[in-house]
């Protein structure tokens, strides 16, 4: 059966007998491992984990069903996951071996990746009583100002929405980013005991939270708006003070996902500041006339053609030898010239 995403944590945290395989694929991967790590989690720290991959059960398709009915050696609880890494047609076999078995004691996970609701795994298990598939997609900005409040909130504090933006604001929309730095402002509001459980700006200024935010706001709109030689002396200065080339991205990409989040209403004839403003307090309001002179200047094929460069971007970043941040601002400074030229 299918399940959103909340479901599929509630059940990942106290595992139903009835199901014995959970499937979490998608484009979000940090949050499909998020979701694993709540079974860990919820097994509890002495538990075995059994991790298995595509060529393993490739070449030994009994192996998965012997460990879901397998127990400790030492009698605790145990857990298997699997993590593809390529295709999913290579599991294929081991999947039917496990949900085809008299029993399965042990819940299993199974990292699919980015694969296709078309795809032969999904086709066998969507429908399956005994499997839950969850896919995990980008969140939205709004959903991770929501995720920092709550998290807060697990901690004992009351973080007002403003600061939730801020600081999702500023760890790029980074669902682990946000953690870590909620988690610094407990531990700060903790060791001083004469403030109040209510974090403010203070608070957020001594952790460091949001250094660079302005920064990088000037940025992402000399970028987006089309202005090369403004774009060029923020990108020095983002090399100058050490920002990371992958979380200035994650900004870029939070905003071009808001840029296609509106384009629609542009299209059908609504003016842009109109459909700014209904947006309310979901776009900081410091941005609303920048994010207005995008939507102005921007159209969705060019808004594409922008998301698959710096989805070219981050990968090159992250891998070995890459140049970093220098090669995000020679990146970001082609886009600003592409707004320029192409731009509404």
């Amino acid at each position: 059966m299918k399940a959103n995403a909340a479901q599929a944590a509630k059940a990942l945290e106290a595992p139903p007998a009835d199901i014995r395989l959970f499937v979490l694929y998608g484009q979000d991967e940090a949050e499909a491992r998020g979701l694993a790590q709540r079974l860990e989690r919820a097994m509890g720290p002495d538990a075995e984990r059994v991790d298995l991959d595509g060529p393993t059960l490739r070449a030994d398709p009994a192996r998965l069903a012997d460990e879901a009915a397998s127990i400790s050696l030492f009698g605790g609880k145990r857990h298997v996951r699997i993590t593809l890494q390529s295709g999913n047609d290579e599991v294929m076999a081991a999947v039917e071996a496990l949900l085809t078995a008299p029993e399965a004691g042990n819940p299993v996970v199974l990292l699919a990746g980015n694969i296709k609701e078309t795809s032969t795994l999904l086709k066998r298990v969507i429908n399956d009583p005994a499997v839950m598939a969850t896919a995990c997609f980008p969140p939205r900005p709004e959903d991770i100002e929501t995720l920092a409040g709550s998290l807060a909130r697990d901690c004992g504090l009351r973080l007002p929405n403003d600061l939730a933006r801020r600081i999702a604001h500023a760890a790029g929309y980074d669902r682990a980013v946000v953690a870590q730095e909620v988690e610094k402002l407990a531990l700060y509001m903790d060791a001083a005991p004469d403030r109040p459980k209510e974090a403010d700006g203070d608070a957020l200024d001594a952790i460091g939270a949001g250094e660079g935010e302005a920064e990088i706001s000037r940025l992402i709109n000399a970028v987006l708006g089309g202005n090369p030689a403004v774009a060029a002396a923020e990108a020095q200065r983002m090399e100058e003070d050490g920002l990371d080339g992958i979380g200035v991205i994650r900004l870029f990409k939070a905003r071009l996902q808001l840029l296609n989040r509106l384009a629609p209403d542009i299209a059908a004839g609504k003016r842009p500041s109109a459909v700014v403003e209904a947006q309310g307090k979901a776009i900081f309001w410091k941005e609303k006339g920048a994010v207005t002179r995008q939507l102005e200047r921007w159209s969705p094929d060019v808004l594409a053609t922008a998301n698959l460069r710096l989805l070219d971007a981050e990968r090159a970043v992250k891998a070995t030898g890459s140049a970093g941040p220098i090669l995000v601002a020679a990146e970001l400074i082609r886009i600003s010239r592409q707004a320029a030229s192409k731009g509404r």
